[in-house]
């Protein structure tokens, strides 16, 4: 059984509905979504309505996209009640609200501290929390990741992983490397030299390497679509072809998608 599931997290289709959203995600022949609570799944009767959509396309629920900011001591009891609601394993929520290198020793602890906090909360309901992997947050690079997971210290605590702004293929698979064992997810999309939206395709090599790292390390890891040029459901579709073939490798997405290309 593949261990890669390629995915797409919904906010990509911020504009669209729900049944809109799965519509795309059924003809692009992907496997799930992580539904946003910002664009889609707000609250309990929406993500009831995603959880039965998606289940009824044959589709999984991967995750409840959050934008709860650890460090808030915010009321995490509502998005844990959310994502049980929505089916999903696993939460993702974001590190704080400074970067690394500008966050203060009360910062860092406050995120700590909350993390924990968060965590217990999540293992009542069986669920992981994965922290974004982004710029402005204390999880803005590989070396902070790993030195917070560590102050956190809690088995359902993990971390997504995805290509930081302005860095190498090279670079960006070395930060992969590093925080690997800790991956619980992948965000995915190629963006150069800055934050200009390209296809997938365009950094195919660093695609194709983030795949095989993972492969090799044989643990189930989804990879979503993020980031699209100009969020068209027409490039959803372009660009789950490359990362359907990466995931189930050629072979194998070549019979799903029904012949050669």
């Amino acid at each position: 059984m593949n261990v890669l599931t390629p995915g797409i997290c919904s906010v990509t289709l911020r504009n669209s509905s729900i049944e809109d959203v799965v519509d795309v995600v059924s003809t692009a022949r992907l496997a799930g979504i992580e539904w946003s609570s910002q664009a889609h799944v707000f609250d309990a009767a929406a993500a009831l309505r995603a959880k039965q959509a998606t289940a009824a396309a044959g589709l999984k629920v991967l995750s409840l996209g959050s934008y709860y900011r650890v460090g808030s001591r915010g009321d995490f009891g509502a998005v844990t009640a959310l994502a049980s609601a929505l089916g999903a394993p696993r939460i993702r929520v974001w590190a704080g609200e400074s970067a690394s290198l500008d966050a203060s020793s009360q910062v860092w602890d406050a995120v700590v501290e909350d993390a924990q906090r968060i965590s217990g909360l999540a293992a009542g309901y069986g669920l992981e929390i994965a922290f974004e992997y982004h710029g402005g947050t204390l999880t803005d690079s590989a070396e902070t990741t790993l030195e917070l997971l560590a102050r956190v210290g809690r088995p359902n605590v993990g971390t997504y992983w995805q290509p930081a702004v302005g860095l190498t293929d090279e670079q960006a698979v070395e930060s992969l490397r590093q925080v690997l064992d800790h991956v619980l997810g992948i965000h995915c999309f190629s963006w150069w030299p800055g934050r200009e939206r390209l296809p997938l395709t365009d950094r195919k090599q660093l695609w194709h390497s983030v795949a095989e790292i993972l492969r090799d390390r044989g643990a189930s890891t989804d990879l979503m679509l993020e980031f699209v040029e100009a969020d068209l459901p027409e490039n959803v579709i372009r660009d789950s072809e490359f990362l359907t073939r990466i995931t189930l490798g050629a072979e194998q997405a070549t019979a799903l998608k029904g012949g050669p290309e």
